[in-house]
């Protein structure tokens, strides 16, 4: 701000010069008047000499002087180059010239015309005036440039640059670090807000740590909770073996059931926890497509997939992972349709097409593009079903990781998954 204030001085300084200046030019337009006495003895000269005009250059040879007589006629020149100049004594007044007429009596025999020494001054004055104000127009148009340069450089840049450094923390790019000049008035706020980045770039890293700890901490215990149910399962397989009593077959049937289900969102969680840390991995494989048939019979614990026989084939897929996809669809179809489930299969391209049809009541047209997002659940008939909104989201992406593709569709009939099973 103390530049800002010095060029402000000097701009007035300046200005207050050039007004100095134009108040001489006013005081320096006021003439002198012209010698009389010796305009006249210069006319005498001429009259008492008039037939032997020449002797004027003796007497008045360093001066400017032409004569015409009463006929306009050229009668005498101090110079040619003043003859060539000056071509009559209307001419002459239009140049500025002092004319004065030459009479002996009242017989009228010429012109003399001479120059005026005050307008020569006057001319010189003009002249000089005109150089300064040239000068100081210059001078006050270069300072007003480097005005404007120092405004650009000190204010304009910098505010842009900050402008753009808001811009790029508001789009949450926050390693860019902002250039800090001491030398405008934005110094001391640009360290300012590098700070203020600095410190949101820090919130930023703790918050993704954290994140990463959690999602660290949920593939952890889903990993671990499925051991003691896989031990659960297993003890309720042999019960049923040795339990006599129906009533207590059911029973330990129905906690088979419940089991599974745990398991299935188990299963769900560590994949999406998983997929969040960029750690759910597939790894392919050629098995043969009756592999499909095992798995739909032992994701079908009440049975009710309807008859179903993969066409004949060798696919290109990860066991497991195809086998968490369509259990995480069966169980879908249990809990939220109920029905009897419908599959079948066709070729299409380098793919093997297998449709899962239920009869339930389906989801709204609106809603089909919405249901494989993570966490998303349907609006008809999950109010008082439990969910996590993670089954159709893992089997989207570990169908698009087996270089497969999962679409849903829905109609009067019911909610249809099709699966397009890459081929070997």
């Amino acid at each position: 701000m103390k530049e800002f204030r010095k060029f402000l001085i000097a701009q007035i300084l300046i200005i207050s010069v050039l007004l100095s200046v134009l108040f001489i030019v006013v005081l320096s337009g006021r003439k002198e008047s012209i010698d009389v006495a010796k305009a006249n003895d210069l006319v005498q000269t001429a009259k008492e000499n008039w037939d032997d005009i020449d002797i004027l250059k003796e007497k008045y040879g360093a001066r400017d002087i032409l004569i015409f007589d009463r006929f306009d006629r050229l009668k005498y020149a101090s110079s040619d180059k003043l003859s060539d100049e000056v071509i009559s004594p209307f001419d002459a007044l239009k140049k500025n010239m002092v004319v004065l007429p030459v009479s002996d009596d009242d017989v009228f025999l010429g012109n003399i015309i001479f120059r005026d020494p005050a307008k020569g001054k006057y001319d010189k004055t003009i002249e000089h005036v005109l150089i300064i104000t040239i000068i100081v127009t210059v001078i006050i148009l270069l300072s007003y440039a480097a005005f404007f340069i120092y405004i650009n450089r000190k204010l304009v840049k910098p505010f842009q640059r900050m402008k753009r450094y808001a811009g790029l923390i508001a789009q949450g790019r926050l390693d860019e670090p902002v250039q800090m000049e001491r030398g405008n008035i934005f110094g001391i706020f640009s360290e300012s807000f590098d700070t203020m980045r600095e410190e949101l770039q820090a919130s930023r890293d703790r918050e993704t740590a954290l994140k990463i700890k959690e999602k660290e901490l949920v593939a952890s215990l889903s990993h671990d909770l499925k051991t003691p149910v896989t031990g659960i399962k297993l003890t309720c397989e042999l019960l049923q073996v040795k339990a006599e009593d129906e009533y207590i077959r059911k029973k330990i049937e129905n906690i088979d059931h419940k089991t599974e289900e745990i398991n299935v969102l188990l299963n769900n969680l560590l994949s999406s926890a998983l997929d969040d840390l960029n750690e759910m991995n597939v790894s392919c494989s050629e098995v043969t497509s009756d592999i499909l048939d095992q798995l739909i019979d032992e994701h079908d614990p009440y049975r009710k997939v309807g008859s179903h026989k993969a066409l004949g084939c060798i696919l290109n897929i990860d066991k497991n992972r195809i086998s968490q996809v369509i259990g995480n669809i069966i169980s879908n179809s249990y809990k939220y349709a109920g029905t009897a489930i419908d599959i079948s299969y066709e070729f299409y391209e380098s793919y093997l097409k297998m449709e899962i049809r239920d009869h339930g009541k389906g989801v709204e047209p609106e809603e089909l593009q919405l249901i494989t997002q993570k966490f998303y659940r349907g609006k008809n008939n999950t109010k008082d079903k439990e969910g996590s909104g993670l089954g159709l989201y893992i089997s989207r992406e570990l169908m698009e990781k087996m270089k497969g593709e999962l679409i849903c569709k829905s109609d009067e009939n019911g909610f249809v998954v099709i699966l397009m099973i890459p081929l070997a």
